[in-house]
């Protein structure tokens, strides 16, 4: 199994990397991480824009999913899922908590709850991974 540390190394250099993407808490079936809502992931008004809250949850949902491959499997997004609720402000950071809704063996279906620093809903994320030889 891959450790927290192992799937960070693995991010860092891809787009989750370059998005900031900090893994908290890596489970079978849970994953928790933050990002900082920087300037360049941001719409002209200062807010988290929908395609890092998109981005960001695909990366927690991949993560876990690969947590849970068989050897030798990979994996790829075949559908995702977006509600928006509400923002998140320039200079604060967000919270991705990601629950596997299903494991099984050739499709893995995650949920993604984004929250902003006060603890509040942003975004809810849900969306298929598929396993591939």
């Amino acid at each position: 199994m891959i450790d927290r540390d192992k799937m960070q190394k693995l991010i860092e250099p891809l787009f989750p990397g370059l998005m900031g993407v900090k893994i908290e808490l890596l489970e079978p079936e849970r994953v928790l991480a933050t990002m900082e809502v920087r300037a360049d992931l941001c719409t002209a008004g200062g807010i988290l824009h929908g395609g890092a809250y998109m981005a960001f949850a695909d990366t927690l949902g991949a993560v876990g999913t690969l947590l849970n491959l068989p050897q030798g499997k990979r994996t790829t997004t075949t559908d995702s899922s977006t509600k928006f609720i509400a923002g998140a402000k320039l200079g604060t950071v967000v919270t991705g908590e990601s629950l596997a809704l299903h494991r099984g063996r050739t499709t893995q279906v995650w949920q993604t709850s984004i929250r902003n620093a006060e603890g509040r809903l942003c975004a809810v994320v849900t969306q298929t991974q598929l396993i591939l030889d």
